[in-house]
């Protein structure tokens, strides 16, 4: 019987792609070409791919893009104000609230789990007005853990009360959300993102988070 729902955050619930896209293409006219006239789309494709959809930190980046474009700016000056903006443009993916809505009405625990530093990602969560609808968040600066360690999905449903067995986790990883989560005794959920073409196993695949409330349905009757 599943009890507990937990989620990843970027890629997930947070639309990373879109925001991150919005977030640059206001720094750029803020700041980038008030340094220097460059190619608007080039600046913001060369960031987008030193990004690696979230699995570089912006100190390395910003310092590329500084070498390549040979801007007279200070990559931490553009790193702070990174930190400090990018969650003006978090974006939730289509359906976030009425899935979140559904579940809890059901009684279900809702959990998130996501990798970060603590600062950022909360700014984010608030941002998008969603730490209401969760009993557990873990941050991994904060929990001395990350995915796909199965111990930090282990922590969670400890505090939620309930058994790995009892938890589905939703992300759109296939390693470190939705083969990590099965690790830990979970069912994993995979949200799926057309970027990963490797065949993996996965209980249940969703589009649209609205579809995760059918397939948990199906499960709880077997």
């Amino acid at each position: 019987m599943i009890r507990s729902i937990i989620f990843d955050l970027d890629g997930t619930i947070l639309n990373r792609n879109s925001s991150l896209y919005e977030f640059i293409v206001d720094q750029y006219e803020r700041i980038i070409k008030k340094a220097k006239n460059i190619d608007k789309e080039s600046y913001i494709n060369r960031f987008i791919e030193l990004d690696n959809r979230g699995y570089v930190w912006k100190d390395r980046v910003y310092q590329e893009l500084i070498k390549e474009f040979d801007l007279q700016l200070d990559w931490n000056e553009l790193l702070a104000d990174y930190k400090n903006g990018f969650c003006k443009y978090a974006r939730p993916f289509p359906n976030t609230f009425e899935i979140l809505e559904k579940l809890k009405e059901q009684d279900y625990k809702l959990g998130m789990i996501t990798n970060g530093f603590s600062d950022f990602q909360s700014s984010n969560i608030h941002a998008l007005g969603i730490q209401k609808y969760f009993e557990v968040i873990l941050i991994s600066e904060v929990e001395g853990l990350r995915k796909p360690d199965p111990a930090i999905f282990l922590r969670a449903a400890d505090l939620m009360k309930v058994l790995p067995e009892e938890c589905v986790y939703v992300g759109d990883h296939p390693i470190n959300d939705v083969t990590a989560s099965k690790n830990a005794g979970m069912k994993g959920i995979w949200k799926e993102d057309t970027y990963y073409t490797d065949q993996f196993e996965y209980d249940g695949l969703v589009r649209d988070l609205l579809e995760i409330e059918t397939v948990i349905e199906q499960w709880n009757c077997e």
